[in-house]
């Protein structure tokens, strides 16, 4: 009876520490092959919108910052800062995020970071939209900027954000 008790409690402690390695790293597949990859991952910061955390006294959308909301993720790079950017353009939500009223607009097909640079604090990115995906309204223009802006400043190295062509997140 002892020894099904110790198997029992030992496959509750393998299955507990499974599902923390699984959710500490947002349920990526690990390689166990390279361990020395799971010790390399970063945690950045994805910042995605709320409607109901940007609305005023009236109940109106302010399309405001106010809105933003912050989800971890893990990755691997070679190159932090683009591809957080291009992880944010995936807009890849979960579905406990999506119950909290998050959402976004990206991806947008057509819509991909090609290229940055960063110079002296200042991060200059360079897109292309194909599809035009990037006017609009100012509401939903402004906060597909906040919400790319939001993600670069994460970075301590970056302290402006700069969008190429002009053109784009125009209202």
């Amino acid at each position: 009876m002892n020894r099904r008790l110790v198997i029992s409690s030992s496959l509750i402690v393998m299955a507990l520490a499974g599902l923390w390695v699984y959710s500490r790293f947002n349920g990526s597949v690990i390689n166990t092959d390279n361990s020395a990859e799971l010790f390399n991952k970063e945690k950045i910061y994805l910042y995605y919108y709320n409607p109901d955390k940007d609305r005023d006294m009236e109940g109106n959308i302010q399309c405001s910052r106010d809105g933003l909301v912050r989800v971890d993720r893990w990755i691997l790079s070679n190159d932090l800062i683009k591809d957080t950017v291009q992880l944010l353009l995936k807009g890849e939500l979960n579905d406990s995020e999506r119950l909290r009223g998050i959402s976004t607009e990206y991806p947008m097909p057509g819509f991909e970071l090609r290229d940055y640079k960063l110079e002296n604090g200042k991060l200059t990115l360079y897109f292309n939209d194909s599809q035009n995906l990037s006017v609009g309204g100012a509401c939903r223009v402004g906060i597909l900027w906040f919400q790319i802006e939001a993600t670069a400043k994460q970075f301590p190295e970056v302290k402006e954000v700069k969008f190429m062509p002009e053109e784009i997140f125009q209202p």
